[in-house]
């Protein structure tokens, strides 16, 4: 479960203003965004340009549009909005593809070690079980043998989940697939910045690359499921490459989470920052 944005298909429907906002209004302005939201909408505090980036997909109309501002009040002027063709979507389907027993394919983000067990890290919508809580379920095969089973999940808020080799290996490499014949290695994980190079390998399209494009995003899909300070790229994804890597050169920096758009028109997609889920784990890199 997936969503993402088309590169260069924002369009803004709402120009900035002269007015200055204080740091605690920008932040309250961003409550009222996720106060009036019922999905289809990303947003980000731009301390740089005093405003409140907010990014609306097709599923948006005028009147909820209007709806923000006026949740918004006195504070709608910091609201900047920027229109993005396509709906916000998650996309159930790092690099390489797994399967979850219940019925879908994600793609394995990063391996990653605790003492002498091992595991990968993916996105938290693919390891959330819709039936009842997780761990242990969903259970995960290469598409030909089970592999592991999920140990962790967290999904709202964040998206990022943690799948236990089992049985557990005797080691697993650091690395990304390339998808042409060979691959990157990873040997750290670092927090990304703004207009960073970086690609991202999926199991339904294989290798992208684009840059990061801003940060801090809170990104709402609707039903309740809105995740915090997500990473936004110009990168293409589709549904299948959720939970892959996104990484620049042999240093880690996120998982496919979600965003619109697709890899034949573009995309603009959201990423969750993987040093968070790894602190969150006690994790490092085999």
């Amino acid at each position: 479960m997936t969503a993402f944005l088309t590169p260069g298909a924002a369009q803004a429907v709402s120009a900035e203003s002269d007015q200055t906002f204080s740091a605690t209004e920008l932040r309250a302005a961003g409550d009222a965004v996720l106060d009036a939201s019922e999905g289809g909408v990303a947003w980000s505090v731009d301390a740089d340009r005093n405003t409140v980036t907010v990014l609306v997909d097709d599923t948006v109309s005028d009147a909820e549009i209007d709806g923000i501002r006026d949740r918004a009040g006195r504070l709608a002027d910091a609201l900047v909005f920027e229109h993005t063709p396509g709906t916000f979507q998650k996309y159930v389907q790092g690099g390489d593809a797994i399967y979850a027993d219940l019925g879908w394919r994600c793609s394995a983000g990063f391996n990653v070690r605790s003492g002498s067990t091992f595991y990968f890290i993916t996105a938290g919508h693919c390891t959330e079980d819709p039936y009842g809580p997780t761990p242990p379920y969903p259970l995960w095969s290469d598409g030909a043998s089970q592999i592991g089973f999920t140990a962790a999940s967290s999904f709202p808020v964040n998206d990022y989940g943690l799948v236990q080799y089992d049985p557990n290996p005797g080691s697993v490499p650091s690395t990304v697939n390339l998808y042409n014949g060979s691959s990157q290695t990873i040997t750290g994980f670092a927090n990304a910045t703004n207009g960073q190079s970086a690609c991202r390998s999926g199991s339904t399209t294989g290798l992208r690359c684009g840059s990061v494009t801003g940060l801090g995003y809170t990104v709402d899909y609707g039903g309740g499921d809105v995740v915090y300070d997500m990473i936004r790229t110009n990168i293409c994804a589709e549904p299948g490459d959720s939970g892959g890597p996104l990484f620049s050169g042999a240093t880690g920096l996120g998982l496919t989470s979600g965003g619109s758009g697709n890899c034949t028109s573009g995309g603009t997609t959201f990423f969750q920052p993987i040093v968070e889920a790894a602190n969150a784990y006690g994790v490092t890199l085999p």
